[in-house]
């Protein structure tokens, strides 16, 4: 008779994912994830698979719920400008505010993992290129409502908003000068003027 598991996969692979974003993929030990998960190392063999199998659940779950959240951003106003100049301010204020200045998980793993794992190069890459897709749905809308000049490439300033983004979110990572950093969100977001 197989015995029931005695936590939530949905929780306990949060917890991973969370250790993970903070220590990366190699300085995470599997005694780290015992800890924080809460649950033994034969638990998380059987739930998830080996290391790189659970930090590659993770990942997905991370890409998921930051897509979601950026997309969420990006529709939250009526005004495609605005939405877009308030996501690139508020990941600079939350890297301010942020006490452990982690950064993005999965730009973390495009810097860590990419260049030498095709699994996670892809995977990494796919992210980018659906953040675009979400840029551009929103520039799109800009263009409709008159936001945007009607003859802009709402694809090419989408990839630069996203490499913009990427860019922005890894120098954040040392908390640069707020005139600085204030004078680069300026220049990106000039872009859609």
């Amino acid at each position: 008779m197989v015995r029931p598991r005695e936590f939530q996969e949905d929780k306990a692979l949060e917890k991973a994912m969370q250790v993970f974003w903070e220590k990366g993929y190699e300085g995470t030990s599997m005694s780290d994830l015992t800890s924080r998960m809460e649950i033994q190392k034969p638990s998380i063999y059987a739930a998830f698979g080996e290391k790189r199998e659970l930090f590659e659940r993770a990942l997905r779950k991370y890409i998921q719920e930051h897509a979601s959240f950026v997309r969420g951003r990006l529709q939250s106003t009526s005004s495609a400008k605005d939405a877009i100049r308030i996501l690139f301010e508020e990941i600079v204020s939350q890297a301010y505010d942020d006490n452990l200045s982690r950064g993005c998980f999965c730009i973390n793993t495009m810097v860590e993992l990419a260049p030498h794992d095709p699994r996670f190069e892809v995977l990494t890459r796919e992210h980018q290129l659906y953040l675009s897709v979400i840029f551009q749905e929103a520039i799109e809308r800009g263009k409709k409502a008159g936001e945007f000049q009607p003859e802009i490439n709402a694809k090419a300033i989408a990839n630069t908003m996203v490499v913009s983004l990427i860019g922005l979110t890894v120098m954040m990572k040392s908390r640069p000068d707020k005139m600085f950093v204030n004078q680069t969100v300026a220049t990106i977001l000039s872009l859609l003027a």
